[in-house]
């Protein structure tokens, strides 16, 4: 790690009138988040994209569940690492700093993380799997783990969903536009994401448009490496916590 980036990038962070954090999976990873092919067997004979479509569910709702609990379950044993804890501080300390998170985990939220934006919505909450349930359609909190076979919606006793953004659904307006406007900052870090996934991956290019100093932090190089002002490669559970200490 390279302390003259670090230095660097706190000397941007306190000029900076406007902070906007984008963050991945790879935040998460320190907390004991699996990737998708992670530790269960099951699982290893599918892929992310032929699971998480509206098509798949519509197609063997009891699978996705299955799927989904597993996740549950997982993800309730996990806890905020030190980069959730910083970035939950600095959102605190100045309303002026945005997380945006592609993650469904809510680690952000346990941390405290306040203002956050959640592109893909949250594994925590359900809504309805019927278009037309117009009550069903805004999201409920449901943390039960384990789920005792397949959630209802209260409002009309059709199966219930994951309240999350599946593969060829569009983002929720409001959370896209809120994510557009955090790009029109100072300084625009993507924190352990891959930079592949888009419309998010297309953020970081944003922010440069609007003349923000652009900073990846991520384990490895990633499609962003090249078009960033400053990539700072290693775990962002060390990395965040040792800039929070030079600012």
């Amino acid at each position: 790690m390279d302390r003259s980036n670090l230095e660097q990038l706190a000397s941007r962070l306190r000029a900076a009138r406007r902070i906007s954090v984008l963050t991945g999976a790879g935040i998460s990873a320190a907390s004991g988040v699996p990737t998708f092919r992670d530790e269960n067997g099951l699982w290893r004979r599918y892929r992310a994209e032929d699971l998480a479509t509206p098509q798949a569910f519509a197609r063997d709702p009891a699978l996705l569940w299955e799927w989904y609990g597993w996740r549950r379950e997982t993800l309730a044993r996990c806890a905020p690492n030190p980069a959730h804890e910083v970035l939950a501080r600095w959102s605190r300390q100045d309303e002026r700093t945005t997380v945006v998170t592609q993650n469904v985990d809510d680690l952000h939220l346990k941390a405290g993380t306040e203002r956050l934006v959640r592109l893909h919505g949250s594994i925590w909450e359900l809504s309805c799997s019927i278009g037309c349930c117009e009550e069903g359609r805004t999201p409920w909190h449901d943390a039960r783990v384990p789920m005792p076979g397949l959630p209802r919606c209260p409002h009309c006793e059709a199966v219930a969903r994951p309240a999350v953004v599946w593969f060829g659904e569009m983002l929720a307006d409001a959370d896209l536009r809120a994510a557009v406007q955090a790009t029109m900052c100072d300084v625009f870090l993507t924190v352990g994401t891959s930079s592949l996934v888009y419309p998010a991956a297309g953020l970081v290019e944003q922010a440069r448009h609007h003349g923000a100093f652009t900073v990846e932090i991520n384990a490895e190089a990633t499609p962003a490496t090249a078009v960033v002002d400053l990539a700072i490669h290693g775990a962002a559970e060390v990395i965040l916590p040792e800039i929070d200490r030079l600012l």
